[in-house]
């Protein structure tokens, strides 16, 4: 019965890429910063596109972005659906793209919603992410349990106590949910302070799983992280 579920629900995933990526300091938007000879959100939407129950990607852009045009997308053209109505926040920005699809989606079709500036997630991490929330209620997402000891700080950037770690995690991407619990949650948030997606249905009292990742499934957020992703990415290439 459960296989019979999943058959009837669909894959959809969404990019949100509408951000300036002001953290990094450069001109460009972080999604287009280069890895080699293609931009971070090439990464995501390829592997997005490449696993095969996944029916639809949807990348998020800004109603004036200039940039994506300049790239070649037609080996993922059978998949991929550029939208152009980013938010002014990143919440705001998947809540604009589920209005947009709700004509072509039902409502109990997993909504995968993936960072455009997360490049190294592997096809097993996604598969497992599939896989291990099968057919849960409140969804769930990747994530990995924090290992570093935690400091509180002070307004002086001193440490005052030693927080416990005990049940942190660390949040990544994707993060999938049915279409309307996602849909209802970011309707029912203030899209401005919801971080990620797992927050908004947090906020309705559900608890999504956490499916454990690794450290590779890095965010690029600063400038030397991009070199780290590199390094990632080439030895991921080097082992097939």
């Amino acid at each position: 019965m459960r296989a019979f579920r999943r058959l009837m629900s669909r894959y959809l995933a969404v990019i949100p890429a509408a951000g300036t990526g002001s953290r990094m300091g450069g001109i460009l938007p972080k999604q287009y910063l280069a890895i080699g000879d293609k931009p971070l959100l090439h990464y995501a939407v390829a592997r997005l596109c490449t696993h095969p129950a996944i029916e639809r990607v949807c990348v998020i852009l800004a109603s004036d972005d200039r940039r994506f045009d300049t790239y070649d997308w037609t080996p993922f053209a059978a998949k991929l659906e550029p939208l152009y109505v980013g938010g002014d926040s990143r919440a705001a920005t998947v809540l604009n793209a589920l209005k947009r699809i709700s004509g072509q989606t039902r409502a109990d079709d997993w909504i995968l919603v993936h960072d455009a500036a997360r490049p190294c997630l592997s096809a097993r991490m996604l598969d497992r992410l599939i896989d291990e929330v099968g057919d849960d209620r409140d969804g769930g997402l990747l994530a990995v349990p924090v290992a570093d000891t935690l400091k509180r700080a002070d307004a002086d950037g001193r440490s005052i106590r030693t927080e416990s770690r005990t049940g942190l995690w660390q949040a990544q991407t994707p993060q999938m949910f049915r279409y309307d619990l996602l849909l209802r949650a970011l309707r029912s948030c203030e899209l401005a302070q919801a971080t990620d997606e797992a927050a908004a249905v947090e906020a309705l009292g559900f608890k999504p799983k956490l499916v454990q990742s690794d450290a590779t499934n890095l965010k690029v957020t600063h400038a030397q992280d991009l070199a780290l992703a590199e390094l990632i990415l080439n030895e991921a290439a080097g082992k097939k």
